[in-house]
């Protein structure tokens, strides 16, 4: 795929340094190591690396073109004439290389998301099930329709691997262009607030956009300064829909209005009557062995009960969520209500089958936050005992893992604390985290450091109406040590378990 540099910037605003717009572009790059002869690589301003470090290096591999920002401080004119002149290199200079790299790489793939129902969501709990309950309604409906979010990516049908919620700019215009050429009409995304604000949807046009809930999280060096600034990132998604939805009963609801309202249309849902659309006689139900919710259903363009096929209030907002952009995007009810009636999530809430009497879930839940609603939501559903096995990543906060350590002592019968992804620290040493939170709660706990052993006993200990809740990884499939990464999924070994006790019973 060959461009001309001159048709790659065409719109934008850029300075040529040095070299010739005529050059001839053959691939676009931010990694300085998949760099080859004929290459665009645009620096991008890393959190660790400063991508202009690399500029000689990239110079060296006969890229056609360097993107620069005008600010750099690494490189004078001089030097950049000097350095084109000997590699025959050309030198753009733009404003800010990450809105650079977002343009370029939309007009290197045909600007694909202008060719798509594009719908996004953001917020800091209920994207991934938003989003997959939305992409089986639109399947349902026969939209041909993507998905980019935190489990998978999926394009025109095929489930792949995803290594971020949010892709960088240059691979979500990719899967994007991947999606079209396959036939795709349709693509629902998760939105991450990093990827706002790191600009890497800028250039995408939203038919609609959405706003779930904001929670304590996502704070730190290499995260958000604050709570108002992690606020400020997520209502930027606004900036670049045609239509938003919003959860008017998050607490924050009057300030995202207010800023969408400025920009697009604005549909709010919750469980209030002031909500365009909204639930009323929720009721805890179970079909064909699937606990959920029932609903009565009031919007602009649905009414009637339906089934959701995930259980807890905070299900019934996901729902609300997905029906109003269903609503907008013109899906038939019957799609709908079929679709909400057997939606499955990986790792959100997911029950593993099991004749044992007992109630397994794997849920993604790695915060104070997402586990109190967890086990807050279930409490209302759980005759027997709460049995919650997690543990806390690395390399992360170690206030997460005393305010998780003291909700899960506050609100499980049993909390067996175990490892998660222990990366460069002792697990030992994030254990006594957790426990600093939660001893002095009225919750029983042990210490199983092996997870596979904590699942295992969770499980063997469990008796009829008991739930066990596996939290912490959801759809993760690996266990990062500090010398080693290996395979490791709750589903997987929870099921195993499970195999093994039927069979030692049935003996």
């Amino acid at each position: 795929m060959n461009h001309l540099l001159s048709d790659l910037l065409e719109g934008m605003e850029f300075k040529l340094l040095a070299g010739r717009m005529d050059t001839v572009v053959t691939a676009v790059h931010y990694d300085s190591r998949n760099v080859q002869e004929g290459s665009l690589f645009v620096c991008i301003h890393g959190f660790i690396v400063d991508g202009h470090s690399f500029v000689p290096d990239v110079a060296g591999k006969k890229a056609s073109v360097i993107v620069i920002q005008n600010d750099q401080t690494l490189f004078s004119e001089a030097e950049l004439a000097e350095i084109s002149s000997a590699s025959n290199v050309t030198f753009i200079g733009v404003q800010d290389t990450r809105i650079g790299l977002a343009k370029v790489s939309a007009s290197f793939f045909g600007h694909p998301a202008n060719q798509l129902n594009l719908v996004g969501i953001t917020g800091t709990k209920g994207k991934t099930t938003t989003t997959y309950m939305l992409h089986d309604i639109f399947v349902c409906a026969g939209k041909n329709t993507g998905l980019i979010g935190t489990v998978a990516n999926i394009v025109s049908g095929e489930v792949r691997q995803a290594s971020r919620t949010t892709p960088e700019s240059y691979d979500l215009q990719m899967l994007l262009s991947e999606m079209v050429k396959n036939g795709d009409d349709s693509c629902i995304m998760e939105v991450s607030s990093q990827g706002l604000m790191l600009e890497r949807v800028h250039g995408c046009s939203f038919s609609v956009c959405a706003f779930t809930n904001l929670y304590h999280d996502h704070i730190g060096e290499h995260e958000h300064k604050n709570m108002e600034e992690y606020l400020s990132a997520k209502t930027l998604i606004f900036d670049h829909s045609s239509c938003g939805v919003i959860n008017a009963d998050s607490p924050v609801s009057d300030q995202v209005i207010d800023y969408a309202k400025k920009r697009c249309p604005v549909f709010t849902y919750g469980l209030s009557e002031k909500c365009d659309c909204t639930a009323s006689d929720i009721r805890k139900a179970s079909r064909r062995g699937i606990a959920g919710s029932e609903i009565v259903l009031t919007s602009p363009w649905y009414k009637g009960k339906l089934f959701i096929a995930l259980p807890g209030k905070f299900n019934v907002y996901n729902a609300l969520c997905a029906i109003a952009i269903s609503g907008i995007c013109g899906i038939p009810f019957d799609a709908v209500k079929k679709s909400l009636a057997r939606v499955s999530v990986p790792g959100r809430l997911q029950m593993i089958k099991n004749d044992i009497n007992v109630t397994v879930l794997v849920d993604y839940a790695h915060n104070a936050a997402s586990l109190e609603i967890l086990l807050e939501s279930l409490r209302e559903d759980c005759k027997g005992r709460m049995i919650t096995v997690f543990g806390c990543g690395g390399n992360r906060s170690k206030t997460r893992r005393t305010e998780m350590g003291e909700v899960s002592g506050r609100l499980s019968d049993l909390t067996i604390v175990t490892s998660d992804n222990p990366r460069n620290e002792e697990p030992a040493d994030i254990i006594n985290d957790i426990l600093s939170g939660l001893i002095g709660t009225s919750g029983k706990h042990i210490v199983e450091p092996d997870r596979r052993k904590a699942i295992e006993y969770a499980i063997s200990t469990a008796v009829a109406d008991d739930f066990v809740i596996i939290a912490g990884k959801g759809h993760e499939n690996y266990q990062i040590f500090r010398d080693r990464t290996i395979h490791f999924d709750d589903v997987e070994v929870a099921t195993e378990v499970i195999e093994a006790i039927s069979k030692k019973e049935k003996g």
